[in-house]
């Protein structure tokens, strides 16, 4: 029998807390170095899961700053994130700069602590690279992450839908262009992991959602508005 090729990537998927969140962990198996992806909730479970597993956590990737996926307040709930997270051990925390210094205010991450990113910066862990998409809409920084024809894409993209632009920083318009400029183009192939379990499955494919989410099909910007509730 062959020996099996050793594992391209550590890739690890964890629904954490009440609102369904999904939470990533990410890592290059030569080196043990990985990545965590929106870490909130319980992160002491998370960062010992990665220890458990023989991974060092070096960065902290952010989707974008809403509670339910960096920590703080939110409906009367405290949430375990970013502050607990520097508070057990230094990672580095890569966020959009145009939602550092929110942040930073909520969260007490320092700005030595922070990675302001722009759009198609790359992030090496290891021998990995992972990409770094910004698509607003959701909240103005918010981004995705692709790695070996993954994308995470915390509340940009869900399964069979697509995340909320009614909120204070939302925007509909921006948000059509980010489905439709950004993600529309990446290759059918690529596997979608959401920031949420709102599906009857965890993941899927671009090519799927290309056939199916209705918000990846409206034929225009007027379209997606009207049906947004935010047509004239």
């Amino acid at each position: 029998m062959k020996d099996q090729a050793p594992e391209r990537i550590w890739f690890r998927q964890v629904m954490a807390g009440p609102m369904q969140n999904f939470v990533y962990l990410i890592g290059d198996p030569a080196t043990r170095e990985a990545v965590i992806v929106d870490p909130a909730w319980d992160v002491g479970a998370l960062v010992d899961l990665a220890e458990k597993e023989g991974y060092r956590i070096t960065h902290a990737l952010v989707t974008h700053s809403h509670p339910d996926h960096v920590g703080g307040q939110f409906g009367g709930m405290e949430i375990q994130g970013i502050a607990e997270l520097l508070g057990r051990q230094p990672v580095k925390v890569v966020i959009h700069k145009s939602e550092a210094d929110f942040l930073s205010r909520f969260t007490g991450a320092s700005a030595s602590d922070l990675i302001r990113s722009d759009a198609g910066d790359l992030i090496r862990i290891g021998g990995l690279e992972i990409k770094l998409l910004h698509t607003p809409g959701h909240t103005p920084g918010s981004q995705c992450f692709l790695v070996d024809k993954r994308l995470v894409s915390g509340d940009t993209l869900f399964i069979g839908s697509c995340g909320r632009v009614d909120l204070p920083g939302s925007d509909p318009e921006t948000m059509y262009r980010s489905l439709n400029e950004t993600l529309l183009r990446l290759e059918d192939d690529v596997v979608l992991y959401p920031g949420h379990h709102y599906a009857d499955r965890p993941s899927s494919t671009m090519g799927e959602q290309k056939r199916e989410n209705m918000f990846l099909r409206f034929r225009s910007v007027q379209e997606f508005l009207q049906f947004m509730g935010q047509g004239a």
